[in-house]
């Protein structure tokens, strides 16, 4: 006999569904949107946050591995696989995987003590993870390019991934979930309320 699913556990599948949906679509038309260097914008970031606060870490994680997938549908991803392709697929699914799951975290040990603190803390940290970790995989599979990039450019390597690949992206990504915090919250604010 299958087990029914509850009532709360429906709402957050199809919240889940809906999330990676938006996810989905925003990572694929995100990939030709650039501000300066070769990053492209993540706008993903902004309903994996949601989607940590609403529904956990769990559901963070997943929707980050889901913007992960979808980047190798972007034109961006031939660029990257070009230079590796484990590097790539390693650096793209752990930066999208461990952005999602530590916003959930964040939001979720926060929250007790204050929802908005709780939301902002989340939304800084989904960008600052994923950019550190855009930058750990650069240095760990992507050396040689880069470091042909960089004196190229008469750059040292840290600041030609700083200036050539993260750039103002990283700055408008941080900003836009800092904005949209407020928004994000009277949103987890209306979920937890129909519950």
């Amino acid at each position: 006999m299958q087990k029914q699913l509850s009532k709360e556990q429906t709402k957050k599948l199809v919240l889940t569904a809906l999330l990676a949906a938006i996810v989905a679509v925003l990572a694929y038309f995100g990939g030709f949107i650039k501000i300066g260097g070769l990053a492209s914008i993540s706008l993903t970031l902004i309903p994996v946050v949601l989607g940590g606060a609403l529904c956990g870490p769990a559901v963070g994680a997943f929707l980050g591995a889901v913007s992960g997938a979808v980047f190798f549908l972007t034109p961006d991803a031939a660029f990257w696989v070009g230079l590796s392709l484990p590097g790539t697929v390693i650096t793209v699914m752990v930066k999208g995987t461990m952005c999602g799951l530590c916003a959930g975290l964040v939001y979720k040990l926060l929250k007790g003590k204050n929802r908005y603190v709780a939301i902002v803390a989340s939304a800084v940290v989904c960008p600052v993870v994923n950019t550190g970790i855009f930058i750990l995989g650069c240095l760990a599979f992507f050396m040689d390019a880069v470091r042909d990039m960089a004196s190229a450019n008469g750059k040292s390597v840290f600041m030609y991934i700083l200036v050539g690949f993260v750039g103002l992206n990283f700055v408008f990504e941080l900003l836009t979930n800092i904005v949209l915090s407020p928004t994000i919250l009277r949103i987890v604010n209306i979920r937890e309320k129909s519950k």
